[in-house]
């Protein structure tokens, strides 16, 4: 089992920054990917950013240029950091984290931290 906690949310305004951290139960350098997810209301979660093994990543069009995911292996810790943010970034953010693990997928997830972007 994995554990993740997020942190940093919180009310900023159109064009402001913030940057969400999630720190895992467990080595991160060991999971196979890592990313951030997002849900607004009334909408289904989507991706924002996830990274996998070997360093790739892979950003939402939507935050290409304005979000930055990065990681510190010694403290187990993700970070995505979000710049120029817009109204319709306003939701929460999920951190989530794959591991195969025996021959098996398995999914974990933060329980989400609130962006909230006011215009």
């Amino acid at each position: 089992q994995v554990q993740l906690v997020e942190s940093g949310g919180g009310l900023v305004q159109a064009g402001g920054s913030l940057r969400l951290a999630c720190a895992a139960s467990r080595s991160i350098f060991s999971m196979n990917s890592m990313g951030w997810y997002r849900q607004a209301p009334g909408k289904q979660r989507e991706l924002v950013v996830a990274i996998i093994t070997g360093g790739s990543t892979n950003y939402a069009d939507s935050v290409k240029g304005r979000f930055t995911i990065s990681r510190d292996n010694a403290k187990n810790t993700v970070y995505l950091q979000m710049n120029s943010l817009k109204p319709e970034d306003t939701a929460v953010y999920y951190c989530y984290g794959g591991l195969l693990e025996g021959g098996r997928w398995r999914d974990f997830w933060g329980q989400g931290t609130q962006v909230t972007v006011s215009s």
